[in-house]
């Protein structure tokens, strides 16, 4: 599907939006439900990912299909190895299917792990033999995704000896690690992160217990870029969220400071509110712990007619696309000159935007997502729209809501 996106007729926005539940924060909820049967869950996200994480626990044999959902390939990768009895096949989607997972398939395998390829060695699909594991040490670069340090420490309090973990190196992406341990933590789960070492204690049974999933601040992201293209005066009103949140991604209440949107928690809310014009022609921003807001922050930059540098996005080319190249190409197709390497985007003040523009989305939902935003500056298409409901299908509906023009061509 195509949409064609306006600005609304005014561009002093004041609404407020309930964000579904963090996919990061569901997918590790269900993982641990799964293990322990009487941790109930409330705010689930209702994304794609979930949906397809969810239905793949519920397998024990044949074809486990999880499509794009990456994170459910690593989590479930280290699941079904570590449940003694289930057999299964597990695979996705074409592009999947060339995203790496020999580091962790390598790690299962040093615990005891019978995990096979089916097509292309260190690469899905994985053919699975669920059996107990019986080793407890194990290690792994430390710059690698963290969604394979989860998934090994999220079957560790499973595991009958627990799991020590060492990481080779410098760590990336310490606070969904952080997520990770304070939700088994949570659960009643003893865990300690000393220097590269993380500890997880092994568990046989928790008590009843409750997790609430905080609503998702990747997908706020978008809407820190709307205030920060509106006018001063702007004010837009996020549920549900917490200031101390285990999201990596709540950095962005630092960094669009630099945009002159300020952020304000009240009770399970966040009010973002457009207080000044953006603080420099040129902004710089380490992203190794916040990744997924690198394309969010590129746009936003373009929108402003200001330059940026972003660095720290050595895990952009293995995500859905390589999103490092498909900015550059639809960042160009506005007119913006863009530079990229292995891990850093630089783009260059721009301050006339090509109008009619039709940005691709590589089945990627944060292409889409984050060029939304745009539409308060210039007009434009974006195709393959469907795409956002892996993180969040509610999400043109709600630029609706905020008064965008979203017409079906």
């Amino acid at each position: 599907m195509r949409l064609q996106l306006t600005s609304p007729s005014d561009s002093k926005i004041r609404k407020a939006i309930a964000i579904t539940g963090s996919k990061s924060e569901t997918n590790r909820s269900l993982l641990l439900q799964a293990l322990f049967p009487n941790i109930k869950i409330e705010n689930l996200s209702n994304s794609d990912d979930g949906a397809v994480m969810q239905k793949g626990l519920a397998k024990s044999t044949g074809e486990v299909d999880i499509h794009h959902a990456g994170t459910a390939m690593r989590f479930l990768t280290a699941y079904f190895a570590s449940q003694e009895g289930k057999r299964v096949v597990l695979t996705g989607s074409q592009r999947m299917q060339e995203r790496p997972i020999k580091v962790l398939v390598e790690a299962l395998q040093s615990l005891g792990a019978d995990i096979q390829y089916e097509k292309t060695a260190g690469y899905p699909p994985l053919r699975i033999t669920g059996k107990k594991l019986e080793k407890s040490q194990v290690s792994l670069p430390a710059n690698i995704s963290s969604q394979y340090i989860s998934a090994l420490l999220l079957i560790a309090p499973s595991l009958e000896n627990g799991l020590e973990l060492e990481l080779i190196g410098k760590i990336t992406s310490v606070p969904y690690i952080k997520m990770t341990l304070a939700l088994l933590e949570q659960i009643g789960v003893q865990t300690s992160f000393e220097g590269n070492t993380i500890k997880v204690s092994s568990k046989a049974n928790v008590e009843d217990v409750t997790l609430v999933v905080e609503s998702d601040w990747s997908s706020a992201s978008y809407f820190y870029s709307i205030a920060a293209m509106c006018d001063v005066g702007t004010e837009i009103q996020l549920s549900s969220y917490k200031q101390n949140s285990l999201q990596g991604d709540s950095v962005l209440a630092d960094i669009y400071k630099d945009f002159g949107v300020e952020t304000k928690f009240v009770n399970n809310t966040v009010l973002l509110q457009k207080i000044s014009d953006v603080s420099s022609d040129h902004l710089e921003y380490n992203l190794s712990n916040a990744p997924d807001i690198a394309q969010t922050i590129a746009v936003t930059c373009l929108g402003l007619g200001v330059g940026c540098h972003l660095t720290g996005l050595h895990t952009l080319p293995i995500k859905e696309t390589d999103r490092l190249s498909a900015l550059q190409t639809e960042l160009g197709k506005f007119g913006a000159a863009v530079d990229i390497d292995s891990e850093s985007l630089t783009l260059k003040p721009q301050p006339n935007l090509e109008s009619d523009v039709a940005v691709d989305t590589y089945n990627d939902h944060r292409m889409a997502m984050a060029f939304g935003p745009l539409a308060l500056k210039v007009d434009f298409m974006v195709n393959d729209t469907e795409v956002v409901s892996k993180s969040y299908p509610d999400f043109w509906n709600d630029l609706k809501t905020l008064g965008f023009g979203i017409k079906e061509l």
